[in-house]
C-alpha cells in the first residue's frame, strides 16, 4: 500500500507539467464535515477537489473531482483506506438514448390542431382526446372521484420549455443540475447558430407540415427548417423528452404542480452524480411523486441510487420508471429494478397488446401502459407523438397525483397497491395495464382531518463530537390546515437536538420538510493517575518480624558487651538499624514493599457516551400529535 501511495503522489504533482482537459469524477459517502473533507483533499497523497454535496441537508454525499491522469482506480484504492470514508465509486456518465422503439404510423390526432380549453390552458384537441386516455380512462377517474392531482410531481430528464401554453400555469421553477443553476430550461441547450431563426417558434394553421420525425422516437409538428436540424442529429437526439413526459403527467393529473429537474443533456447523456443530486433535491422540495422515463442496463444495482431511492420512500414518496425498449425478458435496469422502492411501467399499444420494443416479465414489470403514438407537448408550443416506455411512465406518475388527492398521505406502497387494480392484458406484465378508474376505486379516502410526520434517514451512525442529521415530513391528510410544532425528545446526555424550522404551517395539501439536526460532544478523558495499593497481611508479617529480630538484637548485644543499664538506650539505639538490615534481606520474597503503585487506564470524565439512543419527533397542532422515530449510534 505504501508504495501505491508514494507512486499516487508523484502522479499528483505532475497537473503544472501536463494540464489535464477533462477530470475523473468520483462519488463518495463520508462521516467527515465538509471542513474536514476539504482538508482531507488538501493532502499530496489525495490531491482532490471538492465540487459539492449531492444529498442537500443530509452533508452525507459528495462529488470529488481529480486530474484526469490519475489513475481512477489507486485513487479509490487510497480513497476508501482513508478514515472517515464510508463508500467511494467513480462517477458514470449515462444516457438514455437507445433501444429498439422507433416511429411507426403518426396518428392522426396529431394533426387535430383544434385548441381547446383544458383545465384553464389552451390545448390542442388531439392532444386531449387521443385514444391512450380513454384506455386508461383519464376523464372517467377525474370525473368520477372529482380528482385533477393534487401534491408536487418531478421529473427527472432532459427539462423542459417553460413558455409552453399547456403548462405554463403548473411548472415550477425546478433546477438545472448539468449546468448548476435555478431553472430547468431544455431550450438552454440549443446553439443558436444551428437554426436560421433563434429561438424556434411554433407553426400555425395551413403553414403547418406533416409531423415530422425529430429522432428514433418522437414525430412533431415543426417548421421545416427546425424539424431538418433536429431530425436524426446526435446533438439534439434526446430534446424534448422532458417536455413530452411532463405533457404525459399533465394530462393525467392537470392541476398537479410540475418540478421539472434536469439531469440530461440535450444529446440524452446525464451523470449518475446529478441523478443522485436531483432525487434528494425532490424529496427536499416537497415532491410527492417522482417520474423517472429512463433505464440504466447494468450487472448490478448501484448502492447510491438505490439508497436515493429508498430515502424517497422513506418520506412517503411515490417512484415510478421506465422497464426499457430493449424488447428483452427480466432485464436488469434500474431505477426500475429496485421493485419494492420503485413501479417499473413497460409499454403496450392502443389495441392493449405488449409494444413489440417493451421489456417485458414479471421480475421486472409492475404494470403497463400506453407507450405508442401518445400525444403530449414538445418545445417551441408544439406538440409531438411518442413511441417508449418512457411516455408510459408518467401515466402512472400523474395516476399517483390523483391518488394523492384522495389520500394525500398515501406512501409508495399503498400507491402501488392501489395501481396494481389494473387490467390484465396479456402474459409478462406485471398486474396487467393501468385503469385509473379501478385504482382509485380501491382506496378509501380520508375522511378526518390530520396529518402525519415521517423522517429519514432511518439511523445515522457517527463518532462523538459529530453531527447528524435527518429531515422530517409533516403532510396533511384530508386538508388539514394549521400551525404543527416539532419538538425532538430521547438525544443522549451532552448533545443537543434543533429542528429549522421548529413550526411548520400546513396548507392542506403539500407537506412541509424540516430539518433536524443532532450535534454531539466529543469525549474527554482523564489521565492516568499512580494509585497505591494497600496490602494488610503483609505489612503486619513485615512488622512483627522486625520487632522480633529488634528484640533479638538487643538481648545479643546486652550478653556479649555485658552493657550496664545506664547504656540501654545506646545498646536499642545500635540494634535497630542492625534489624532493619537484617529483616530487608533474603532474596525477592522479602524485597516486596507493602505499598504498591500501579496505572490505571484513562477514565472518561465527559461528552457524548457511546451507544444507540431513539430520536423521537414530535408534531402537535391543537389537539393533534404525532410523532416519528430514528435511531442515533454513537460510537
Amino acid at each position: 500500500m505504501k508504495w501505491r501511495i508514494f507512486v499516487l503522489s508523484l502522479v499528483l504533482a505532475l497537473p503544472q507539467l501536463t494540464p489535464a482537459a477533462t477530470q475523473n469524477r468520483f462519488i463518495i459517502r463520508t462521516t467527515l464535515s465538509l471542513q474536514s473533507l476539504t482538508q482531507l483533499c488538501a493532502l499530496p497523497t489525495l490531491g482532490c477537489t471538492v465540487v459539492g454535496g449531492l444529498d442537500g441537508s443530509l452533508n452525507q454525499l459528495f462529488l470529488l473531482t481529480t486530474p484526469s491522469i490519475v489513475d481512477p482506480t489507486l485513487f479509490l484504492t487510497t480513497l476508501r483506506a482513508t478514515p472517515g470514508i464510508v463508500a467511494a465509486e467513480l462517477d458514470q456518465l449515462l444516457s438514455i438514448v437507445g433501444g429498439l422503439n422507433k416511429v411507426t404510423a403518426v396518428p392522426s390526432g396529431l394533426s387535430n390542431t383544434t385548441l381547446v380549453i383544458y383545465y384553464g390552458a389552451s390545448v390542442q384537441q388531439g392532444y386531449v382526446n387521443q385514444p391512450a386516455a380513454a384506455l386508461v380512462q383519464v376523464a372517467k377517474a377525474q370525473n368520477t372521484f372529482s380528482v385533477t392531482g393534487a401534491g408536487i410531481v418531478a421529473d427527472i430528464d432532459t427539462g423542459v420549455d417553460p413558455n409552453h401554453p399547456a403548462l405554463q400555469s403548473v411548472l415550477l421553477p425546478g433546477y438545472d443540475f448539468t449546468r448548476n443553476q435555478q431553472g430547468a430550461s431544455e431550450i438552454n441547450d440549443l446553439t443558436p447558430t444551428d437554426f436560421p431563426a433563434f429561438p424556434p417558434s411554433a407553426c400555425s394553421g395551413s403553414t403547418c407540415p406533416q409531423p415530422a420525425i425529430v429522432n428514433q422516437s418522437s414525430a412533431a409538428i415543426l417548421d421545416q427548417s427546425s424539424a431538418a436540424i433536429l431530425d436524426q442529429n446526435t446533438k439534439y437526439a434526446a430534446f424534448g423528452h422532458g417536455t413530452m413526459v411532463m405533457g404525459v403527467i399533465h394530462l393525467v393529473a392537470p392541476q398537479a404542480k410540475l418540478l421539472p429537474l434536469k439531469a440530461f443533456n440535450s444529446d440524452g447523456t446525464g451523470y449518475l452524480s446529478d441523478i443522485l443530486r436531483a432525487i434528494y433535491y425532490a424529496v427536499q422540495n416537497n415532491a410527492k411523486i417522482v417520474n423517472t422515463s429512463f433505464e440504466f442496463k447494468v450487472s448490478s444495482p448501484d448502492p447510491e441510487l438505490q439508497t436515493a431511492i429508498d430515502y424517497a420512500n422513506q418520506l412517503g414518496v411515490v417512484c415510478s420508471a421506465s422497464v426499457g425498449n430493449d424488447a428483452q425478458l427480466n432485464p436488469t435496469v434500474y431505477p426500475a429494478g429496485f421493485t419494492t422502492a420503485v413501479m417499473g411501467i413497460a409499454s403496450t399499444s392502443d389495441l392493449d397488446t405488449r409494444s413489440s420494443f417493451s421489456n417485458y416479465g414479471n421480475a421486472i414489470v409492475f404494470v403497463a401502459a400506453p407507450g405508442e403514438a401518445i400525444i403530449t407537448t414538445y418545445p417551441f408550443a408544439t406538440y409531438a407523438a411518442g413511441w417508449g416506455t418512457s411516455f408510459s411512465a408518467p401515466f402512472v406518475s400523474g395516476g399517483a397525483s390523483l391518488l394523492v388527492n384522495r389520500q394525500p398521505s398515501i406512501t409508495h406502497s399503498a400507491a402501488a397497491t392501489a395501481i396494481a387494480n389494473a387490467d390484465v392484458v396479456g402474459p409478462d406484465l406485471g398486474h396487467g395495464r393501468l385503469n385509473l378508474l379501478l385504482a382509485l376505486g380501491s382506496l378509501t379516502p380520508a375522511t378526518s382531518s390530520d396529518f402525519v410526520i415521517s423522517a429519514a434517514p432511518p439511523d445515522a451512525s457517527i463518532t462523538a463530537g459529530q453531527s447528524a442529521s435527518y429531515t422530517a415530513s409533516v403532510t396533511p391528510v384530508a386538508g388539514f390546515k394549521g400551525i404543527v410544532t416539532l419538538t425532538c425528545s430521547g438525544a443522549p446526555t451532552a448533545s443537543t437536538c434543533s429542528i429549522s424550522p421548529s413550526q411548520v404551517n400546513l396548507d392542506g395539501n403539500d407537506p412541509v420538510i424540516a430539518s433536524v439536526m443532532i450535534t454531539t460532544a466529543a469525549r474527554s478523558f482523564l489521565p492516568p493517575i499512580a494509585q497505591r495499593r494497600f496490602d494488610p497481611p503483609r505489612l503486619l508479617a513485615k512488622l512483627l518480624a522486625r520487632f522480633f529480630a529488634y528484640l533479638l538484637v538487643c538481648a545479643l548485644l546486652w550478653r556479649l558487651a555485658r552493657i550496664p543499664r545506664k547504656r540501654l538506650l545506646l545498646t536499642a539505639a545500635v540494634a535497630l538499624p542492625i534489624a532493619l538490615l537484617c529483616t530487608s534481606c533474603g532474596g525477592s520474597s522479602s524485597s516486596t514493599t507493602s505499598l504498591t503503585t500501579t496505572t490505571p487506564p484513562p477514565t472518561q470524565s465527559g461528552g457524548t457516551p457511546q451507544g444507540a439512543f431513539t430520536i423521537t419527533v414530535t408534531g402537535t397542532s391543537a389537539n393533534l400529535s404525532h410523532a416519528t422515530n430514528v435511531m442515533l449510534k454513537v460510537n
